[in-house]
């Protein structure tokens, strides 16, 4: 048998979205809030299935990691809004909430969190208390490849943050912002 190169790419095509519908229903059933299909290649999701929020049509690429610490809480740690696409390697890491609005792009290897350890010199870094501020991402934020998110942060709606930027404070709506630490160069209305 012969197969052309467009065969083996409906082949592969297939097993994807074989593997994507299984992930769906495997998480689902874990109990992942699923709301409708989400294409997701091979994530990890390690535990706390409950505390995750997923609306319909979000894209999670390979290699996402969605991990939740802490007690259950009666909201989502992590809400992924409809229409979001999160990009490979990239670590979202939530202990209270981190909320990603509809419409987004996330970059490769970024790192998001809502939460970091304290700052007692008596204690060692990991037997130091989580301190939790709320991260919340507004709808259709680009977020370039390998972006840090800090806890506390807000990022409005239609802004952009430049690759390899580390976000530790606020960004307006319409901003773009680079740099270590990421500040605001320019609005898109400048454009």
């Amino acid at each position: 048998m012969n197969i052309t190169a467009s065969g083996l790419l409906l082949i592969q095509r297939i097993q994807q979205g074989l593997g994507s519908r299984w992930r769906n229903f495997y998480y689902k059933a874990m109990g992942v809030k699923l709301h409708g299909y989400v294409w997701m290649r091979e994530i990890d999701i390690p535990r706390n299935f409950d505390d995750i929020e997923i609306e319909s049509f979000c894209a999670l690429d390979q290699g996402v990691t969605l991990l939740c610490s802490g007690e259950p809480l009666p909201h989502a740690k992590i809400y992924l809004g409809a229409y979001t696409y999160i990009n490979r390697n990239t670590f979202l890491d939530a202990t209270l909430s981190l909320t990603i609005g509809q419409q987004c792009g996330v970059g490769p290897g970024c790192y998001i969190t809502d939460h970091d350890h304290g700052l007692d010199l008596t204690l060692p870094p990991l037997g130091q208390p989580m301190v939790s501020k709320p991260t919340k991402i507004g709808d259709r934020v680009w977020i370039g490849a390998n972006v840090t998110i800090l806890k506390g942060v807000t990022i409005g709606n239609d802004a952009v943050v430049g690759a390899g930027s580390v976000v530790t404070k606020d960004i307006p709506e319409k901003a773009i912002a680079v740099g270590v630490p990421a500040k605001v160069i320019k609005y898109r209305s400048e454009l």
